[in-house]
């Protein structure tokens, strides 16, 4: 089964204009094409790898797409404008356990008092 199915008349219109390919010649293609995807893949690792190793790992702040300001902001606050939710509540995990809760109303950081935490437990 295939992620996305081959439409049928995509097929037909394939084995109407082209010819059977032998057994064993097919095979052999496939085999090279998947090795040249192995040693592409590999590559492309290897250049991920690297543009970590020499800290361009934030491509977009390297090449001068993001400004400081938006660098320096934290992730929820990112994703709130780009999902556009100007007030919205963040909660922060580590494994399984809670370790921060704040709320964003338009965009700003609004963290909630000790006493009223107390009071609601």
């Amino acid at each position: 089964m295939a992620l996305f199915q081959q439409p049928r008349w995509l097929r037909r219109w394939i084995r109407r204009k082209t010819n059977p390919i032998p057994l064993d010649r097919a095979q052999l293609w496939k085999r090279r094409l998947s090795l040249f995807y192995a040693v592409v893949a590999w590559n492309a690792f290897g250049g991920v790898c690297y543009m970590v190793y020499t800290g361009r790992n934030d491509w977009a702040k390297f090449y001068g797409y993001k400004t400081e300001e938006e660098a320096q902001l934290p992730p929820a606050i990112r994703y709130a404008q780009q999902l556009n939710l100007p007030n919205a509540k963040v909660l922060k995990f580590s494994g399984l356990s809670k370790k921060d809760e704040y709320e964003l109303k338009d965009l700003e950081v609004i963290r909630p008092t000790e006493g009223a935490d107390r009071a609601e437990n």
